[in-house]
């Protein structure tokens, strides 16, 4: 009863309900244009190199947990929209900016995949979003980062994204399918993309924030 007084409370307001929109709509603009920046980067890749921790580590089969691991990870963030759904269109709009950020940043380092990577058996839905070119910034690493920051003022939430983060990094190095610097690049920028989401999105950010503080408060209680 307390999610649907939620929800009935956030999408009875217009500005909720524009802001949901425009959330939507600039994630999917960011979604096409990463759709084309991939295609670039395919066509482009030129070769591996090599990685300081690559050359001393052994490849390990972690498809599973790159394909599935992740999707489970985004129900669960999913899931925290439906609970939550105040801070939706902040955390549309951050994750959006990121993708398109990100979208620049592999449109200007062509790399090509470690050889000795480990097998993807990609899902036809996965496959239409990325490439296995896509390496420079590591999404596996920087988006759950990206979650610890929106939910920084709640103490599990943060643990969790946190965990996440460390969890989904170090599988993308074991798998070898990034180089260590797309990973260990991933959290200065996107703590960057937070705060410069914080800028450009405020008035978002201050009605996500004020719901953490009130969740923080609870937790306490």
């Amino acid at each position: 009863m307390e999610t649907l007084s939620k929800h009935k409370s956030c999408w009875s307001q217009k500005s909720y309900r524009r802001n949901v929109l425009l959330g939507f709509l600039f994630l999917a603009a960011s979604l096409v244009i990463n759709g084309f920046a991939d295609i670039y980067t395919t066509h482009r890749a030129s070769n591996p190199v090599t990685d300081v921790i690559l050359d001393n580590i052994p490849t390990f089969n972690v498809n599973f947990i790159f394909y599935q691991g992740f999707a489970i990870f985004w129900l669960f963030v999913i899931l925290l929209q439906i609970r939550e759904p105040k801070g939706l269109p902040f955390m549309l709009k951050s994750i959006a900016l990121f993708i398109l950020i990100r979208s620049f940043f592999i449109s200007l380092t062509h790399l090509a995949i470690p050889l000795d990577h480990s097998y993807l058996h990609p899902a036809r839905l996965y496959k239409r979003f990325t490439a296995q070119d896509d390496l420079f910034f590591s999404s596996h690493t920087g988006l759950p980062f990206l979650m610890s920051l929106i939910y920084w003022e709640d103490k599990r939430l943060r643990k969790i994204f946190l965990a996440a983060t460390l969890f989904f990094g170090a599988t993308v190095l074991l798998g070898h399918l990034h180089y260590s610097i797309d990973v260990f690049s991933a959290f200065f920028i996107t703590y960057g993309i937070f705060h410069i989401a914080r800028t450009f999105f405020a008035k978002d950010y201050s009605t996500h924030i004020e719901e953490e503080v009130v969740l923080a408060k609870k937790e306490l209680l």
